[in-house]
């Protein structure tokens, strides 16, 4: 305990009349909270500041196996600062089955939902549906030769949903298709991830934590300008 008092004091973060206490074990609520801001831990002492983190929601089935993961933007430099350069996506991956509990993931088919196909999804209710379909080669000559569709439908008992992807592929001339029942908890683990992820793979958190831009202004310049905004035009 005298060694996390002298941490604790070192590093600034504890206030004197914490440390002065005569039974800290009272405190133990108080010291957890604290060793999370001094940047400690109690499991593990490695940190992971500077790698990607992988974290895919799957979701396992007799037939076939799928799993959704967050794809963030890509931005670039302009004059002005930073700007979207491609919008990030829902990278859903689908693999076949190919006994008890196996999948072949080599054989696995993708399917990127875009923000506008994810508040789709989102927006799904308990009866409702939703197609998607898409061409990897649009605006190319070589548009049409590969056809995805991603199909979202509700289970006849009303227990979940299907999530069927068919790929249609004229080059390699094969057609495959997967199709994983999905239950209400499992879509609603997917409705509450994706709507947390859409944000972030809009770019949009990056512009919310960007520092305030502060500007000399007189009181007349501020008087006009609170005049122009949405809701006087």
């Amino acid at each position: 305990m005298m060694k996390l008092a002298t941490i604790f004091k070192s590093r600034g973060n504890v206030p004197g009349q914490l440390l002065k206490r005569s039974n800290l074990t009272q405190d133990v609520f108080c010291l957890h909270a604290l060793m999370g801001c001094a940047g400690m831990s109690t499991v593990g002492q490695k940190t992971f500041t500077n790698d990607r983190i992988f974290a895919p929601y799957y979701v396992y089935k007799g037939k076939a196996a799928f799993s959704a993961e967050p794809i963030p933007p890509k931005f670039c430099k302009v004059d002005s600062g930073i700007r979207v350069k491609r919008q990030g996506f829902i990278m859903m991956s689908f693999s076949p089955s190919v006994g008890e509990r196996k999948y072949d993931w080599q054989r696995k088919q993708m399917f990127a939902l875009s923000p506008t196909e994810v508040g789709s999804l989102i927006a799904l209710g308990p009866n409702g549906s939703c197609d998607f379909f898409h061409d990897p080669a649009m605006q190319t000559s070589n548009a049409g030769q590969v056809r995805k569709s991603l199909s979202i439908k509700p289970s006849p008992d009303g227990t979940g949903y299907f999530m069927s992807l068919s790929v249609t592929n004229n080059i390699t001339k094969t057609n495959e298709r997967f199709s994983v029942p999905v239950t209400s908890a499992e879509f609603a683990v997917m409705r509450t991830s994706f709507s947390f992820a859409l944000p972030h793979i809009m770019g949009w958190d990056r512009y919310s934590s960007q520092p305030p831009v502060f500007k000399e202004e007189n009181a007349t310049k501020v008087g006009l300008r609170s005049m122009d905004s949405e809701w006087d035009r």
